[in-house]
């Protein structure tokens, strides 16, 4: 399920959730706490985690969250976060960026592709299984670009690159599943 651990509070009020949204990082905040971190800072750049410090480029709410998006406070918080991903969700990021959030991406990812209840686009759940099984492929076939009989463990250095390249692919067409979910249009 999408939400925040039910033992845990906002790291930045120190109370329960309200209208919890998931940082790229990982961290969980109220939707409010983290508009306001970012207002206050530069609203011309993405606001740094509190935690950890990195970049918040994309803010996802939780399930509960969009299902009260009648409410009149979590309207406009929503609101705040869609603006925000509009702004920051579809810049394109460093690699070190990309690695940091593939994490996050790929557990999300996983939970959402084995929940019957959830609904990911037909044709990226296709692209998904696809980049997987090729990428198994070319690690299981005995034809390599750097050869292992002859490199060694060197040799298992273009499996590993395949594999997180494969990795990277799914993270970035997930994150543009979320972006159109939650601030593209």
């Amino acid at each position: 399920m999408n939400a925040p651990p039910e033992n845990e509070v906002c790291s930045i009020c120190h109370g329960h959730f309200i209208a919890p949204c998931q940082a790229n990082c990982s961290h969980w905040f109220c939707g409010n706490c983290i508009m306001l971190v970012w207002r206050h800072g530069s609203t011309l750049r993405p606001c740094k985690c509190p935690l950890c410090r990195r970049p918040i480029s994309l803010l996802v709410p939780s399930e509960e969250t969009v299902r009260v998006r009648n409410d009149a406070t979590v309207s406009e918080v929503l609101h705040d976060v869609e603006t925000y991903n509009r702004v920051f969700g579809g810049q394109s990021s460093s690699l070190v960026q990309r690695m940091q959030d593939l994490p996050f991406l790929l557990r999300r990812l996983l939970r959402e592709m084995m929940d019957p209840g959830r609904t990911l686009p037909f044709v990226i759940r296709a692209r998904v299984y696809i980049a997987m099984i090729l990428s198994a492929i070319y690690i299981i076939s005995p034809i390599d670009i750097i050869p292992e009989g002859v490199l060694g463990i060197i040799g298992l250095l273009d499996d590993l690159l395949i594999a997180l390249i494969c990795f990277l692919y799914v993270a970035a067409l997930y994150r543009s599943v979320l972006y159109f979910r939650h601030g593209g249009s």
